[in-house]
């Protein structure tokens, strides 16, 4: 079963996987994994250009390589997934090895803004929370996990990151199969989904 978790930056869409992952791990095999993993690599060009590129954009991201390794997850086929370094906007040598599971889930801000890719889902989720919450969150993580200025963060939220979730992001709302308003803080839906994917499991979909 492949599910989804899309929302805009700092929404939560982390807290809801892990939380959805603790509650149905005990019975099936579940795999968490990242839009974020899955920047183009842009080694080939000086830091100064990587550092204007948008990637809160959708071209920012390797669709058909995400597309391909869900299918072979799907399939049972393990993948080999990037591991991506958000302080020089390259991939790392190195990937991560992740093997096939009874559920996969994956979040990220654009996951819905693909045709072909929210085709693949059996669950969207969107996750929908209030901009001020957002942002701070999304300073406080950028400060501590990748070593970012608060004025180069602010600058980069309204520059990009604010246009492209207007534009991208909270349109593709509208093809999630459940909305959570505020989260992984939000017990009774998260509690719902979860009885929801036990029901879809135990039907064989």
């Amino acid at each position: 079963m492949l599910i989804g978790i899309a929302g805009g930056t700092g929404s939560g869409k982390t807290t809801v996987a892990e939380r959805i992952r603790d509650i149905i791990s005990g019975k099936h095999s579940v795999i968490m994994m990242q839009q974020d993993s899955y920047y183009k690599d842009h080694s080939d060009i000086p830091l100064k250009e990587r550092e204007r590129i948008n990637y809160d954009h959708p071209d920012s991201i390797d669709i058909e390589l995400l597309i391909e390794h869900l299918k072979s997850l799907v399939k049972g086929i393990p993948v080999n997934v990037p591991v991506y370094d958000f302080t020089t906007h390259t991939r790392k040598k190195e990937t991560k090895r992740e093997l096939p599971g009874d559920i996969i889930i994956i979040e990220g801000i654009l996951i819905f803004t693909n045709k072909e890719l929210r085709d693949l889902f059996d669950y969207k989720i969107f996750v929908d929370t209030p901009d001020d919450i957002r942002f701070i969150r999304r300073l406080q993580r950028d400060i501590v996990e990748r070593d970012r200025t608060v004025d180069s963060v602010i600058q980069q939220y309204l520059n990009t990151v604010r246009p492209m979730h207007i534009e991208f992001v909270e349109p593709s709302k509208q093809f999630a199969d459940i909305i959570i308003p505020e989260g992984g803080f939000n017990k009774n839906a998260i509690d719902v989904i979860s009885s929801s994917i036990f029901h879809i499991l135990k039907r064989g979909l």
